[in-house]
């Protein structure tokens, strides 16, 4: 007995000791260091010869990076000197980039290029690093990277357009050291320095890679990653709207946080290129959530977006799939964060009656595979392309077409890629990709129920359950958005958009029964009143008459001088050296690179001036001149076309008052100010008064 006592102590002491020495090594292991300079630095792996990378040690050189797809470089070409290890690329053509136009471009611009240099290979744990890199002129003649990323953008200072979200894990240079924090999901870490130049050599002095311990939160966050249709727009982009702009209306934000990482024209690949992801991994905490939705940047092809491309967008199923498993999920869930897949929502194509799936191309199937990556490793899945279909054929072609981004002229003074959206759609176009608000938050509505449904399997989801607001978990749209009508539906959701989000406001209301009346014919006293909270100003009395066109001029132009000192950027940003319509050389097809905001039509070719009434008159021109009142005839969405009348005499409907109003608030702000108001301005006059 004593015998087996003792042995029993001893047993125990040894295994204290081995505890005791794996602790040590674990702590040892927070830490890889590497010297290549011929100084010998204690602490260090201090490397007198180029070594390839096996797996037996876990470091090394290698000749093909883990990008897709893979780029080769030959570290044959490395020099062991006494200041570091050394790679000069002799080919001056290497260093010639160009664009789909063949015109030479600089390396930053570039997504094909390809300057070889050295690539290391560190075996580690999956998480967090800190990662040290020192050259031997830092960024005067390096160009440094971490796991096939691109370097160009791994500096950007925010992550949205209102620049309300920072990029809080930057990769920088101080002096001749690169720095960047990088949350891994593949196990190990390939550290890439690049030449500049022809003929100037690089010198690899030392790599430093510090584990990061996770880090935790009073409250969890939701982190959404995706595209155009999450991205968080501003006024100048109105009325496009993503569902991420509106996600968090629906949470109790006491309870949980919701930050939108998502951009327009990202992919999986860019957003995990460009260090989009990786700051939400190493800014999140553990238990906080992480929705990705990709597909439509994915099926991107050309130069610039071919799969094949180093840095293009486009991806092959493969591609799409390897980017899930191997970048996405792993790293998320090392950070102990909890991932949700969202597949794309379908694209609406005019005149479609029939809504189905849109992704149909061969090898670009993206739900398909997102719905197999879910099912093969476990993951939540929120199936937002079968929901969107679903709903889209429940409301039908008339609804569904009006809250895509289908834009006529006088809809709104905001502004895409090609110019200003006032006169209507500049690329002539119904875009039924994105969507304005009206579309976008029932699209949040259904992830938000969906999530609520699959916290009953996965029960790592119940404090976003537990979060949500009074019906969002039932995806009960009348109760999360009382601006919803009865009777704008169908034929009469033409301007359904507009006039939900001035009932949000509290500019426009409801009657009793929920209905808006949208062919009703709107006052005169009531429509300056709506434009009198929605300015925060004070108008001239007017009486309880039929609102006609000219008298809606007048008012228009009376808040316009009230509210405004000088013209707003909406009139005068979009148009550069553009002449007005009534200058006798204006030609509408030749006026600069992007469409402007003013008429297509000038005050002096509008054929019905002589309706307009002579004590209005000069108010009237003023306002069409400064683009407040445009033709309603000729006019069609997806056309960028104004017509020649003005109708002055016609009377004014609650939609159509609806549509001037919404053109009036978008005008009144910030271009650069996020587009996610609801309530605030009304609220603000309560308190005023």
């Amino acid at each position: 007995m004593k015998l087996k006592r003792v042995t029993a102590v001893l047993t125990a002491a040894v295994m204290t000791l081995m505890s005791f020495s794996v602790v040590r090594c674990e702590v040892m292991e927070k830490e890889y260091y590497f010297n290549f300079t011929k100084e010998y630095q204690r602490g260090a792996k201090n490397l007198y010869s180029v070594r390839k990378y096996n797996e037996s040690t876990g470091y090394g050189f290698t000749d093909s990076s883990s990008s897709m797809p893979v780029r080769e470089v030959d570290s044959d070409k490395i020099e062991v000197t006494q200041e570091g290890f050394s790679f000069t690329e002799m080919d001056p053509n290497i260093f010639k980039c160009y664009n789909e136009d063949g015109e030479e471009i600089s390396a930053d611009k570039s997504t094909t290029h390809n300057f070889g240099g050295m690539i290391f290979r560190v075996k580690v744990p999956k998480g967090g690093y800190h990662i040290e890199v020192a050259t031997d002129k830092g960024d005067e003649n390096s160009i440094v990277s971490v796991n096939a990323m691109q370097s160009a953008r791994m500096a950007t200072a925010y992550w949205d357009a209102a620049k309300l979200v920072a990029n809080q894990h930057k990769a920088e240079w101080i002096d001749n050291i690169w720095s960047f924090d990088y949350a891994d999901g593949t196990g190990y870490i390939d550290v890439e320095i690049e030449p500049k130049s022809c003929g100037v050599p690089v010198v690899l002095k030392s790599i430093r890679i510090t584990s990061v311990d996770k880090s935790k939160a009073d409250k969890p966050t939701v982190y959404l990653l995706g595209d155009s249709t999450l991205k968080s727009y501003t006024f100048e982009e109105a009325p496009m709207c993503g569902w991420g702009q509106v996600f968090d209306r629906l949470f109790d934000t006491d309870k949980i946080n919701v930050i939108n990482y998502s951009m327009g024209g990202r992919s999986l690949k860019s957003m995990y290129q460009e260090g989009r992801l990786n700051d939400v991994l190493m800014t999140g905490s553990e238990g906080d959530f992480v929705l990705v939705q990709s597909g439509h940047n994915d099926e991107k092809t050309g130069l610039d977006s071919d799969p094949t491309a180093r840095f293009g967008v486009g991806s092959t199923e493969e591609m799409y799939r390897t980017y899930l498993e191997k970048y996405y999920i792993p790293a998320i869930k090392a950070r102990g964060m909890i991932p949700v897949l969202v597949t794309p929502m379908t694209r609406v194509k005019e005149g479609q009656e029939v809504y189905k799936d849109s992704f149909t191309t061969k090898d670009r199937e993206f739900p398909k595979v997102m719905r197999a990556v879910a099912k093969e490793m476990d993951v939540p899945l929120v199936d937002l392309n079968a929901d969107s279909v679903e709903y889209l054929n429940s409301i039908g072609t008339a609804e569904a077409e009006a809250i895509v981004l289908s834009l006529e002229a006088g809809e709104t003074p905001g502004k895409t890629n090609s110019g200003s959206y006032a006169n209507g759609h500049p690329q002539n176009k119904i875009d039924g990709t994105h969507m304005k608000e009206a579309l976008a938050k029932q699209y949040a509505l259904m992830v938000a129920r969906d999530i609520a449904r699959l916290s009953v399997k996965y029960t790592e989801l119940e404090p976003m359950k537990d979060a949500m607001l009074d019906g969002a978990a039932e995806g009960n749209a009348e109760k999360v958005y009382p601006e919803i009508c009865n009777d704008i539906k169908g034929e009469n959701a033409y301007y359904k958009n507009q006039i939900e989000k001035l009932i949000q406001l509290g500019v426009m209301t409801k009657d009793d029964e929920g209905n808006f009346r949208p062919k009703e014919i709107i006052s005169a006293y009531e429509y300056a009143a709506a434009i009198e909270k929605l300015y925060g100003i004070d108008m001239k009395d007017y009486e309880n008459v039929p609102l006609t066109r000219e008298l809606m001029a007048c008012i228009d132009l009376e808040a316009y001088k009230a509210k405004f000192s000088e013209k707003p950027k909406y009139m005068t940003d979009y148009n550069g050296s553009n002449i007005t319509p009534d200058d006798p050389n204006y030609d509408p097809n030749l006026v600069g690179d992007e469409a402007q905001y003013y008429s297509l039509v000038g005050f002096g070719a509008v054929t019905d001036k002589a309706d307009i009434d002579e004590e209005l008159y000069s108010q009237v021109e003023e306002a069409y001149e400064l683009g407040l009142i445009r033709s309603e005839e000729g006019i069609k969405r997806g056309k960028m076309i104004n017509g020649y009348t003005l109708q002055p005499k016609t009377e004014v409907t609650r939609e159509k008052a609806a549509k001037s109003l919404y053109f009036m608030y978008v005008l009144s702000r910030d271009i650069n100010e996020e587009n996610d108001i609801v309530g605030s301005i009304s609220q603000t006059l309560i308190n005023r008064r």
